[in-house]
This record gives structure tokens, sequence and C-alpha cells, in this order.
């Protein structure tokens, strides 16, 4: 038996900012006994997950469920709507802004990167005037595809992807747009077919509180037909197939029944509680994150408060300090996992997830977790962001509590 955890009391506090934490009733829906995946009970589970998915995605199209990370759906974005050599219009917001640039070059295509130079454009989100100029100045209409990160995981920057369409649609050109909502559906407000996009690209693991192995891509008519016409090579990741046999709940190939099961548990979770109460609930705790980094004294990652991210926050640590020597104090001490910079942030940040199954107890404790340990490190802190904290929360309580006589 492998050994997870080291301490002996308690659960460790996974606060990256994906995986998050799979709560117990998706675990257990996960342990149902595996069923024939040409069954009828199958059909009926796959309709059901297909179905509300679509809810998720705020999208009336097919979404096409891979038994696959993030990754593996972003090159199914790609190879399903571009052709070798194709010009592509990808804007730098972070890491994996970076590592989605990185796989559109593997793949024979030719990405172009727009962004602000250094770590400043690390801490911005997507300028939608810099895509619409450059736009109307490809007359020839030979950028097929502009490629953008809605909630950047690694800065905790949650980009306007609704004025990028309307950049694109300004220009009249007509580039497919390409969203990757990995980290931020069902945790941040995501309207794929209100905001005119081509194909979303997400995962399992984040706010659908799953663990990693599912990833999608939510797409257009505009983008089956961009389909029917790219050369990309394409086998497993095709969408004609999958579609065709998604209409009866079955997949072209054996599918993850158990990760299936807990998808279908945690749709139950999420439309239960409600989207726009999700979304108010991310917002809510992102919020007192944020006042808590504030009162220690330190820099927040994102320096723009109109696209502060209600999924994650980045914390950038004074100079002398070391954030994975931080993270480390942390976690030796009090267990608890905290997301390392990445990229160019690499030892100059840490991130705090607070998505998923959180509420305002798990925000404090791993608040009060990253104060002792900055402490622990000899980190000068300006004030206690704890009690910041616990004010943003009580002042946004609404059930006052009984008046004593």
């Amino acid at each position: 038996m492998l050994t997870l955890d080291f301490h002996p009391a308690g659960r460790h506090f996974l606060q990256i900012p994906g995986p998050s934490p799979v709560p117990d009733r998706i675990l257990r829906a996960m342990s149902y006994p595996t069923i024939d995946h040409r069954g009828p009970e199958f059909g009926a589970l796959g309709l059901q997950v297909l179905a509300g998915i679509k809810k998720i995605f705020k999208t009336e199209q097919p979404v096409v469920i891979y038994p696959a990370s993030g990754t593996g759906a972003w090159e199914a974005a790609l190879t399903n709507t571009l052709s070798a050599g194709d010009h592509v219009l990808m804007y730098e917001t972070g890491h994996f802004a970076t590592l989605w640039k990185k796989m559109a070059e593997a793949l024979g295509l030719k990405p172009e990167f727009l962004g602000l130079p250094g770590i400043e454009g690390w801490r911005r989100g997507v300028q939608p005037d810099r895509i619409e100029d450059r736009l109307r100045k490809d007359v020839g209409h030979q950028i097929k595809a502009v490629c953008v990160v809605h909630n950047e995981t690694s800065t905790g920057v949650t980009s306007d992807i609704a004025s990028v369409r309307k950049a694109i649609d300004a220009a009249g050109h007509p580039a497919l747009l390409l969203v990757d909502t990995i980290s931020g559906l069902a945790s941040a407000d995501y309207r794929h077919d209100e905001w005119g996009v081509d194909v979303t690209v997400s995962g399992s693991q984040k706010g659908l509180m799953l663990p990693p192995g599912i990833s999608f891509n939510a797409v257009s008519k505009k983008a089956i037909e961009a389909s029917k016409r790219s050369t990309l090579p394409k086998a497993f990741w095709g969408w004609t197939e999958i579609i065709e046999m998604n209409a009866t709940g079955y997949w072209p190939y054996t599918p993850n029944t158990n990760l299936l099961y807990g998808l279908s548990e945690s749709l139950e979770m999420i439309l239960g509680e409600g989207l726009d109460n999700v979304f108010a609930r991310h917002e809510r705790l992102a919020e007192a994150c944020r006042k808590a980094v504030t009162a220690w004294g330190l820099e927040i990652q994102c320096a723009d408060p109109a696209v502060y991210s209600p999924v994650l926050t980045g914390v950038m640590t004074p100079a002398g300090f070391d954030a994975d020597a931080i993270r480390k104090i942390i976690y030796e001490n009090f267990d608890m996992s905290l997301g390392t910079g990445l990229g160019k942030m690499k030892g100059g940040m840490f991130r705090i997830g607070h998505l998923g199954e959180a509420n305002d107890l798990t925000l404090m404790a791993t608040l009060a977790g990253c104060e002792m340990g900055l402490k622990l490190a000899g980190v000068k802190l300006a004030g206690s962001g704890v009690q910041a904290a616990m004010d943003s929360l009580v002042a946004k309580k609404n059930k006052p509590g009984l008046k004593v006589a």
C-alpha cells in the first residue's frame, strides 16, 4: 500500500489550483461496479452526462468528452479545426498559454504570440484591442484561429472572453475563437454560446471536482464545418465519429466509465447548488483571500483588479524569500500543498487554490496555514491576513444570528 500522507491525524490540505479535492460523494460514486460500455445502462449514463455538461458550458451545441487530460483537449481543438502551416494568433497570459503555443508549433502550425514583455504580461489579462489591431492588418485572412486562455492557472488572471469575441467581430475577421477554460469551468462564469466561442477546452480536475482523466471540447457549428476541411492528422481526437455515437449515449472506444459516474455526481452537485450560486461562492472566497494577502503586506500576482480570478490567488513573495522554500515549510509543518510558481514566476510566487468543494472554513484553515508558514519562514507580515479574511467573509453573510435578550 502506498503511503500518501505522512501525517497521522487529519486530512491533507490540497490547496493547489487543481487538481482540487474530490468530495467523498464523488469518490463513492466512482466506486460503483464498472458496467458494460455497450449495454443499455451505460447508454442512459452517457446521455445523462452529455446533457448535463452542456448546462455547465452554457451551450446547446455538442460537448465532446475524452478520456484524457486537458492537454489532450488542447490537441483535439487544434487538430480538428486547423491544417499544417496555418497561422494561429495566440495571447501570452502565463505558463499554460505558453504551453499551448508550444503544442501548436509541434503540430506544424505557425503560432504568433501577442502579449506584454517580461513578467508584466503574466500579471494582466488578454487585451482585446491588440487582437483587433492585429486582425485588421491581416487583410488576406491568413490567421485561421485566435487562441486565448480564460482563467490562467499559473497567474490568477481571468480574461474577458466576450470582449475577445467582440474584437474579432469588429475586425470583420473570420478566424475561429478557441478558448482554454480548464481551470475556469464551473468556478468562473463561462458562456460558450453567448460569447461566440468556437471551441472551448476544459478538464475534470478543477471546478468539476473530479480526479484528472476527463477532458472536453465544446464545439460550435462553425468549428464542426472547419473540421471537415482540416487536414491535420487525427484519429482518437476526431470529433465526427464521437459526436455520431454520442447521439445514443455511447463512444467509439472504451470510455472511462467510473470517471463518468463521478461526472454524473459532480453535475448533480453543481447544478443542485445552482451555477450562479457556485460562481458567487467562488467570488466571495477569492475576495477574502485577496484581503488576506493585502493585510500581510504582500503583492497579488494579478496586477489588474478587473481580472482577478475567483479560482486562485497568486501571492508574490518579498525579495530574498524563495516561494518554494516557503511552500516546503508549510507542507512539512501543516500538511498543506500550495501551487508552485511556474515558468517566469518560478520561485517568486505561490498559488492558493480556492475552487471546487471549498467553503468559508476551508479558506480560513488554508489562510491560517499560510500565515503560520510565512512567519516560520521569517517573512515580516504587515498584519493578520486571517483576521482580514474573516472580516470579509462575515461582512458578506446575509443570515444574521438570533438576538440574545
